[in-house]
Parts: structure tokens; C-alpha cells; sequence
């Protein structure tokens, strides 16, 4: 393990889903020493995610507004806290400007990266033998967590994941998603959270199969969590209008955690409450289909799938689907088995 750690900065600037998945690498950091401050710089628009995170000490936020002006003048701030060791787990343009400009200029003389100087691998050949012959050389199971920890071995870390919860939901943030909620669903009975959408059409398990899920499970609550672009799910609502609450685009990062915290169950799609859920401890039911980097990681989660050899086809699940039937993967995943294990899991 590295003994020399003082300050160190996590570059991680995006998506949600990944961001809160990386909510397990500031604990790891810690593990180097009790004094090691943990640094991270993220979108601005995410940074809610970490600000209340006990094992970060400081969050730099990234304004994507004010183009490279504001990534220059964000450098230039770094610059000033002499940080000993960087992980870059983004590993696009923006962060490799960051590490550019930080690294002191005798590091660049060496063949190979400084020990105080990580980044996580995108292993581009590794995705082009899946995605093109279908040869898979990743550790399987896929772990988006555990991808993010691995390149932590190089200091001595384990790329175990520390147990949740790893996201920490501030007692006024759960106050304000209760103000959402019937104050009777907040009984005994509960509820169960879905999220039914994902970034990319091919990821959704279909809408009809939500419909029969809800009309199957009669008896219990549903709180339906999503973006302001997801006007589909008005369709599961108006099902059953005492049992479906549709908060859809109504609610911050932080209070849609809070339900998700305070629900039963979690049933996600591949998407980034998912990782939430997992990052609450909360037990959780993930219908996986053609994308597979954004894998649930913890023991709570029940993951669905179907072994087909079309599967994984892209590695965010844009598509193109190339099985001859549509969705194969999702479309053979039926209510009855989600509401298998969503009893299962309540009980």
C-alpha cells in the first residue's frame, strides 16, 4: 500500500449511473490512512450525489456551460491544492487535460505511469473481441462497481466492494420526498419503486409487461421514478391511479433516493437508479438485457436475464438489436417471474 498519500483527487465527471457507482471508491481511498483528504472533481450537475459522501473532503464542480474557459480556470484551482496522487476513473478528454496540467513535469520522462498516478482502463480490445467476434476476456460477472475499484489495486486496495450504504441521503431530503408520497403508503404495507425506463429504448424491459406486473400485483403500491422525458410512464399510472404514483421528472437526485429508501423493493431496469438502490442497501430486482457494463454488483440484487449468444451487442444498449426477434432479451423476461421474486423479496 502506498504510504506517501496526502491528498487525493478522483476525477469522475458523469453519467448518474456511473457516478453512483463510484460512490464506493472514496471509501477505499480512505482505507490508505486516516489523514488522506479525498478530493472529487464532478459535473456540477451531479455533484449532489457525493457532497454529503462522510469519506470525501471536498467537491470540485465542473460547469459544462462555461466550455474550456471554465475547465482552465477549474484546472488552475487543482493546481493550487498540490494533490500527491490522482485517479482519473473517467478517462475521456476533460480528465486527461486535468491530469496533463497537475502531474509534475518529471513524470512524463517515465515509460510507464508514477505510482501516485491511476487510471481506469476503457480496454478497447477487450470490447472490440466482445462486441465484434462475441469473445468475452472479462471477469465475469460483469461489476461496473468493481471495475471502477480495480485499478485501486495498483496502491494496495481491494477491489471488493465496501458494503453499503455507500450513498447517504440527508434526513430534510427524506422529509421533502415524504411530502410526495400519501402519508399513507408510509404504513406497514409500503411501496415499491419502478424504474421503468433507461437511456436507451432497447434496455426498457416493454410497457406491457410493467402494465401486467401492476394489474398482477393488486395489492401493492407502486411509485414510478424517471426523467421529465419519460412520458410513457403516464400509461402505467392511469392503470390504477390508487396504487400508481407517477413522480417522473417531480423529483432531485436526492429525493428520489429518499424513496428509494424508503421503499420495499426496488425493480429497475438497466439504469442509474438501480445503482442507487444498490448503493442504499436496498434490495432490488434488475431486468439486464443487451448492455453489459452497467451490471448491478451487490448480493441484494436479484438480476433477471436471459443467456442468449446476441447478448451483450452494444456496450451502452443503443443498439442496433441483431437477434430476429426484437428484444429477445428483455421481451422473454415475463411479469410472472418479476412477480416471482418481487414477493420473494418483500417476504
Amino acid at each position: 500500500m502506498i504510504q506517501d498519500a496526502r491528498k487525493i483527487l478522483l476525477i469522475r465527471f458523469s453519467s448518474f449511473g456511473d457516478v453512483t457507482q463510484c460512490l464506493s471508491v472514496p471509501t477505499r481511498l480512505k482505507e490508505i490512512g486516516p489523514d488522506v483528504q479525498v478530493h472529487w472533481v464532478i459535473r456540477d450537475d451531479l455533484a449532489d450525489l457525493v457532497q454529503n459522501h462522510p469519506h470525501v473532503d471536498k467537491v470540485w464542480r465542473l460547469d459544462r456551460r462555461l466550455g474550456m474557459k471554465g475547465l482552465l480556470k477549474l484546472i488552475k484551482e487543482l493546481k493550487s491544492q498540490n494533490f500527491t496522487h490522482i485517479y482519473d476513473a473517467h478517462n475521456n478528454l476533460r480528465s486527461h487535460l486535468i491530469c496533463l496540467l497537475l502531474r509534475p513535469p518529471w513524470a512524463f520522462s517515465r515509460v510507464f505511469s508514477p505510482p501516485d498516478f491511476l487510471r481506469k482502463s476503457q480496454k478497447r480490445f477487450l470490447r472490440f473481441l466482445l462486441f465484434s467476434w462475441h469473445k468475452n476476456f472479462f471477469e465475469q460477472p460483469f461489476s461496473g462497481q468493481r471495475d471502477l475499484l480495480e485499478p485501486l489495486e495498483a496502491w494496495g486496495l481491494s477491489k471488493e466492494l465496501p458494503p453499503a450504504p455507500q450513498l447517504l441521503v440527508p434526513e430534510a431530503e427524506v422529509d421533502s420526498a415524504a411530502k410526495l408520497i400519501p402519508p399513507a403508503w408510509s404504513n406497514k404495507d409500503g411501496y415499491v419503486v419502478l424504474a421503468a425506463s433507461a437511456a436507451y429504448e432497447l434496455k426498457r424491459w416493454p410497457l406491457e409487461n410493467w402494465k401486467k406486473l401492476i394489474q398482477q400485483e393488486d395489492s401493492l403500491h407502486f411509485i414510478l421514478l424517471g426523467g421529465r422525458e419519460d412520458s410513457f410512464l403516464e400509461e402505467l399510472r392511469q392503470i390504477d391511479g390508487q396504487r400508481v404514483l407517477n413522480l417522473a421528472g417531480k423529483t432531485s437526485h436526492l429525493q428520489s433516493a429518499a424513496i428509494i429508501l424508503k421503499a420495499r423493493v426496488l425493480v429497475a431496469n438497466d439504469t442509474g437508479l438501480l445503482h442507487v438502490g444498490e448503493q442504499l442497501g436496498k434490495p432490488c430486482i434488475a431486468l439486464m438485457g443487451p448492455a453489459p457494463f452497467g451490471f448491478p454488483s451487490r448480493e441484494s440484487t436479484v438480476i433477471l436475464q436471459r443467456e442468449l449468444s446476441c447478448r451483450p451487442c452494444s456496450k451502452h444498449g443503443q443498439g442496433p438489436c441483431v437477434n430476429s426477434e426484437l428484444q429477445k432479451c428483455l421481451r422473454d423476461i415475463t411479469p410472472e417471474e418479476v412477480a416471482f421474486h418481487l414477493r420473494k423479496q418483500i417476504a
